[in-house]
């Protein structure tokens, strides 16, 4: 593993390996650290200026959240995700995500609806600039507000655990052709539903979107590896 991390700053207010999760973690997504790449934790704790402790227990959650994967006698290695992983966890997703959608219809307050409908227009508005960066923060809002409307605390940890398997895909996703425009007029499905009090339609809306999303992401991984195979 190259050098690739710098000394993390330790004048947070959280703890230290939720800090040290989190770089790590932030790395993973960024490609910093590559799928397949094996994580030493003596390497990792001197570039991170840090002991092996807090390594060791980030390396813990990270392996939870799927994130990278500890194999007997071999090693820890960043998770390579392969298409019939992405297939279960969208397999799954996609039932949490209508029951979310579904609950959120019956639950929901004014107050999130409104913020809902203003997420709309903010992320709208991110895609007139092809602002990425905002685009995926806005819509990580969005999302995280539907799950706090579902009123269902352990249903919300269980969708976020799935989400974080396929974030690092996130804007492979987004910046396929013609995507973001296809996920702005699906969140409006999923919010006029909801905003309906149609439990049916919600979920309905819900399915449609985590299908579209699959079937780009697949596209986007073919498409990548056909230009690294032109490119070799």
């Amino acid at each position: 593993m190259e050098q690739k991390l710098g000394p993390i700053r330790l004048d947070s207010y959280q703890p230290l390996r939720e800090v040290v999760c989190e770089t790590l973690r932030d790395a993973i997504r960024r490609g910093v650290l590559k799928p397949g790449e094996r994580l030493m934790e003596i390497q990792l704790a001197e570039e991170l200026g840090v002991s092996r402790t807090p390594v060791r227990e980030a390396i813990r959650k990270l392996e939870l959240e799927g994130y990278v994967i500890m194999m007997p006698r071999r090693g820890t290695y960043v998770a390579n995700l392969s298409i019939r992983d992405i297939n279960e966890v969208f397999e799954i997703r996609t039932s949490l995500e209508s029951l979310s959608n579904g609950l959120a219809a019956e639950r929901i307050t004014n107050e999130e609806l409104e913020q809902l409908q203003r997420l709309l227009v903010e992320i709208g508005n991110d895609i007139e600039k092809n602002d990425m960066e905002k685009i995926v923060e806005v819509d990580t809002k969005f999302h995280d507000l539907l799950y706090q409307a579902s009123r269902n605390q352990r249903l919300i940890g269980i969708i976020s655990n799935l989400r974080e398997q396929l974030t690092r895909f996130r804007t492979t996703s987004m910046s396929f052709p013609g995507r973001l425009k296809e996920t702005l007029g699906e969140h409006r499905e999923i919010v006029e539903a909801i905003a309906q009090g149609d439990v049916k339609a919600a979920r309905r809306a819900a399915e449609k979107h985590m299908e579209k999303s699959e079937q780009t992401l697949l596209r986007a991984i073919d498409a990548a590896k056909k230009k690294e195979q032109k490119n070799k």
